[in-house]
């Protein structure tokens, strides 16, 4: 059974009720889902690291060096969607989903498409 490490950009205070925040380089906090199948096993949150530290990739290495391996994100640009790919982070689109939880759900039973290049919003990170 996989196991996932998965981030969700979040509205505030973060947590499986808030809302999925839209862009995922500009949130204030991630809700961090770890799973195993479709079995949540512990919800935590990881504040986001300013902008301006590496620009698009600073968000993309924080969450890779926090042992994410999926993100499920409303919108992003092409430089971080190819940051997250060159270091094993899968992600997913999620923008209609009314919850982290919801978004989180509908991932586990496979229902979010990946995200592509045809997704991104143009340098909406």
């Amino acid at each position: 059974m996989e196991t996932f490490v998965i981030a969700i950009p979040s509205e505030m205070p973060g947590g499986l009720d808030a809302s999925v925040g839209q862009h995922f380089g500009h949130c204030d906090i991630y809700t961090i889902v770890e799973a195993k199948g479709e079995e949540i096993i512990k919800v935590s949150t990881l504040p986001n690291v300013p902008h301006q530290q590496g620009g698009c990739m600073a968000p993309v290495n924080h969450l890779a060096t926090n042992g994410v391996n999926v993100l499920i994100a409303g919108g992003m640009g092409m430089r971080p969607l190819m940051g997250f790919q060159q270091v094993g982070v899968k992600v997913f689109m999620g923008s209609g989903a009314p919850t982290v939880g919801h978004a989180v759900q509908a991932f586990l039973q496979g229902r979010l498409p990946a995200f592509t290049t045809d997704f991104t919003c143009g340098g909406g990170h």
